[in-house]
């Protein structure tokens, strides 16, 4: 999950490589997620979390939503005078930004929720893993080999793009577990995550943020 306030440490130290590692390990695992999928109605054994259908509707709704989500922080921060703090990021870290949407949402939305022991077990495991899933992007704190961890309690932009991803957990767990989304499928949240992330690269591209 990438907002537009960028950390220097993610725009200057991630290499082509590194985007292009995990993107092959995102389609390895699509592979894997999609061969789970096809079986569902036969299965027989534990399948990857979330491998079954859902409307279109569904997909919709999930990526709209994250979409105004978006909207909201890029507002947001204008009017805070926060978009004047990002910074530029490679063009190759779609690659990476891409990868997210398939690896965090198999990670968070698929394994790290706590499922069949109750409405209340469900919620507190969703707020829990939203705040782990927030504070686990370096934006209140990086790290750098000379001065090790570095935290930025008193930063406003920290806060704030950390606030945001707070709330795009809150909406991608939702949409796997929502009304909409009888079935559980892990595909709206995918759809919704990959919407941000593309969205987000076109804002800071559109922006001149984007070294090409």
């Amino acid at each position: 999950m990438l907002p537009l306030a960028q950390q220097e440490l993610v725009a200057s130290q991630d290499g082509p490589l590194v985007g292009l590692a995990l993107l092959a390990c995102a389609i390895w695992v699509s592979k894997l997620w999609l061969d789970d999928f096809r079986s569902h109605s036969e299965r027989k054994v534990a399948a990857l979390p979330g491998a079954l259908p859902c409307s279109t509707v569904a997909l919709c709704i999930a990526s709209l939503g994250a979409i105004a989500i978006l909207l909201a922080e890029t507002f947001g921060e204008k009017a805070t005078g926060l978009d004047t703090e990002q910074t530029a990021i490679a063009w190759h870290f779609l690659a990476a930004m891409v990868a997210a949407a398939v690896l965090e949402e198999l990670v968070f939305r698929g394994y790290l929720v706590v499922t069949r022991r109750g409405r209340a077990a469900l919620i507190a495991s969703v707020l829990g893993f939203s705040l782990l899933f927030a504070m686990a992007h370096p934006f209140i704190w990086t790290f750098k080999q000379d001065q090790g961890l570095i935290l930025h309690f008193d930063d406003r932009k920290a806060w704030f793009t950390t606030s945001f991803l707070f709330l795009k957990s809150l909406w991608f767990y939702y949409a796997r577990f929502a009304p909409w989304n009888p079935q559980h499928s892990l595909l709206p949240c995918v759809a919704a995550h990959l919407a941000v992330n593309l969205a987000t690269f076109a804002i800071k591209a559109i922006q001149g943020y984007v070294i090409w």
